[in-house]
């Protein structure tokens, strides 16, 4: 396994956007990390994001190694599946819908 240190979230976005996303682990909504597992051609990488610590992107060398990493994440972080379909607007707007549907029927009961 190899890591380098990365400063930005914009470079590992710009790795993240390339490849092709197997996992991610960890929310940072709710936690400090989250890891997406991915890969580029023959590469099997891991991008590491932080809002407390350094973010890095870990190399592996080979499959075994990178199911073995992506399982250990899995114990420290919890799961959190990646959903590449999902659409945040649409999300915010069922969201916003359902508030006020629920305001309004708290409004009837008056």
């Amino acid at each position: 396994m190899e890591e380098i240190e990365v400063s930005s979230w914009l470079t590992l976005n710009a790795l993240k956007n390339e490849a092709s996303v197997v996992e991610e682990i960890g929310n940072l909504q709710s936690g400090h990390c989250k890891s997406t597992f991915c890969t580029i051609e023959d590469d099997f990488l891991e991008l590491c994001y932080s809002d407390s610590a350094s973010n890095f992107l870990r190399r592996y060398e080979d499959k075994s190694e990178f199911q073995e990493a992506l399982k250990n994440r899995k114990e420290e972080y919890g799961e959190a599946p990646y959903d590449e379909d999902l659409n945040m607007e649409e999300v915010f707007e069922r969201e916003e819908l359902e508030e006020n549907s629920q305001s309004n029927e708290d409004i009837d009961k008056f």
